[in-house]
């Protein structure tokens, strides 16, 4: 089962608000999603990002794959960077037990 994490639409017309969501990449944009793991709030004057930063990387070193614009948000609020510190500090500690 391919998963990714991607947003989905909530809000009223004209006054979008995003959930972050893990769910299966067949689902419908809107549609059954595994868990929530974050908010996007573009309306706010800066945008209101609230982030579950320890599921995230639980879910990014499980094989979930980021869309586009998640990833960028992931980005900008450091996540993918700690993700890719962890990954190689797992590399290095395999490394030294060998």
């Amino acid at each position: 089962m391919p998963v990714k994490i991607r947003l989905t639409r909530k809000g009223t017309k004209k006054k979008p608000f995003y959930r972050i969501v893990v769910a299966d990449a067949r689902a419908p944009r809107d549609g059954r999603f595994i868990e929530v793991v974050g908010t996007y709030n573009p309306c706010m004057d800066p945008a209101e990002i609230k982030l579950k930063d320890e599921r995230i990387l639980d879910w990014l070193t499980k094989g979930a794959q980021p869309t586009q614009t998640v990833r960028s948000i992931l980005r900008k609020e450091g996540v993918l960077k700690n993700f890719t510190a962890k990954l190689s500090a797992e590399v290095t500690k395999d490394e030294e037990l060998d």
